[in-house]
């Protein structure tokens, strides 16, 4: 049956949303009498972030469920998404990037052509899987190529994209993973993938259109040896 709650991180994104609410307006429109609900987490925004999600769930609350979560301090989209996963409701849960590289219609694509079935396994978008449809720039393909290989020789993963923001689990596990979750900021989604083989849970990777979207907040200068950082305490937890 088809149920779905769709996770959205939010940080600052007052430049972006205008463009990604369009996308989602547009989503919900289509998909108003089905089982949906949207969760809004905004991790510690400064800026106008919640005055322009309030402004969009006031506007469209007679067609689907919306909650919004905020705190006052960023910690981090892991986090983030954390606190969206243990609030949802539905069956299927999506997270889903604020900048919509990945429009929310994907899951739709996927669930209509049978691949997304078995509620025991999780399910990736693939920026790197053979029949994806991806815009971005070389040195952002690059970049994820030499990631891909250097967390396959840290963690043995063998995924061909582990940082898509856009992924989909089940509620009949998606409670006991995320509460296991302590990594809320570069390497969260290692930790995620380590804890979700641990479990036994198959992760399946799918094709998806996917659009390089302006106003990352990922500076490759600064955050990149934070990333390292923080891969590196993950692996030596894990080797305890």
């Amino acid at each position: 049956m088809y149920s779905l709650s769709i996770i959205i991180p939010l940080f600052n994104e007052e430049k972006r949303l205008l463009k990604s609410l369009i996308k989602l307006d547009k989503f919900i429109k289509h998909n108003k009498k089905k089982n949906i609900e949207i969760i809004f987490v905004n991790d510690g925004s400064t800026d106008t972030t919640n005055k322009i999600i309030d402004l969009f769930i006031k506007e469209n609350k007679k067609n689907i469920k919306f909650s919004l979560i905020k705190y006052k301090k960023n910690v981090g989209k892991g986090y983030a998404i954390k606190k969206g996963i243990l609030k949802s409701k539905k069956n299927w849960i999506l997270i889903c990037d604020a900048d919509m590289s990945v429009n929310p219609n994907q899951f739709n694509i996927w669930y209509n052509s049978d691949k997304i079935i078995d509620k025991n396994k999780a399910y990736f978008g693939s920026r790197r899987h053979k029949k994806s449809n991806v815009k971005s720039s070389t040195i952002r393909r690059s970049l994820g190529y030499f990631f891909i290989i250097f967390i396959r020789i840290l963690f043995f993963i063998k995924l061909r994209d582990s940082q898509c923001g856009f992924k989909v689990f089940h509620k009949s596990y998606a409670l006991k993973v995320f509460r296991k979750i302590s990594s809320f900021r570069f390497a969260f989604d290692i930790e995620l993938i380590i804890i979700l083989t641990k479990l036994k849970i198959n992760i399946i990777e799918l094709p998806l259109k996917w659009v390089h979207q302006d106003g990352s907040k990922l500076s490759l200068l600064y955050d990149m040896p934070k990333m390292i950082y923080d891969i590196f305490v993950i692996r030596f937890k894990n080797l305890k």
